[in-house]
Formats: C-alpha cells, sequence, structure tokens
C-alpha cells in the first residue's frame, strides 16, 4: 500500500497521490474540493447554524434541503428539532470535506 507525506493527499477518484493543495488532479483531471462545496455551500457554517439555529432547521435551507427545513419549522415549539439540530452538528463537523462535497455539493 502507497504512503503519502503530510502535505499529500489521494485523488478520490482516480487515488493518485497528490500535493494536498491541489485544485485539479493532474493524473486524471478530476476538481478536487476544498472547504466549499462546488455550489458555494461550506461545511463549517452548516455545522454552526446547525447548532446555532438547528430548532428552526436554517441549516436546513442553507444546504437547500427547503422541505426539511420546513419541518423543523412547524416542529420546532416540541424542542425535538433542537435535539436533531445538535445530532447534526456532530455529523456535519466530524464528516471531511469530501463526503460533505458529495452529499451537499450538487449545483
Amino acid at each position: 500500500m502507497e504512503t503519502k507525506s503530510p502535505d499529500e493527499k489521494f485523488c478520490p477518484e482516480c487515488g493518485a497521490r497528490i500535493r494536498r493543495k491541489a485544485e485539479i488532479c493532474p493524473s486524471c483531471g478530476v476538481r478536487q474540493y476544498g472547504p466549499t462545496a462546488p455550489n458555494g455551500k461550506n461545511r463549517i457554517a452548516a455545522a454552526l447554524l446547525a447548532l446555532l439555529l438547528g430548532s428552526f432547521g436554517v441549516h436546513k435551507f442553507y444546504l437547500g434541503k427547503v422541505g426539511q427545513g420546513v419541518l423543523y419549522l412547524l416542529f420546532s415549539w416540541t424542542g425535538i428539532p433542537a435535539i436533531i439540530g445538535i445530532i447534526e452538528f456532530v455529523i456535519l463537523i466530524t464528516m471531511s470535506d469530501e463526503q460533505f462535497a458529495a452529499k451537499y455539493g450538487g449545483v
């Protein structure tokens, strides 16, 4: 198995070893994602919205999940969305940038 140095990473598409700050893989040409997804959404911003305003579903609106955001608003008086918001904060904060871009990065 090939190892990498701290300033390198593996391309998620082809598996080639590339520089950590590379924007495009020189082997396959696939764009590498940083802290923001292709549609401009930021994982940390979504996580903070989930923590601070999760009971109102603001993070869902931010991520483009309007239907889920409306459900959070409708049930915000129960406190259940606040608990789910804290859980989603933990999920978002522990998610890698690549996972975030794959799940919420659609344009």
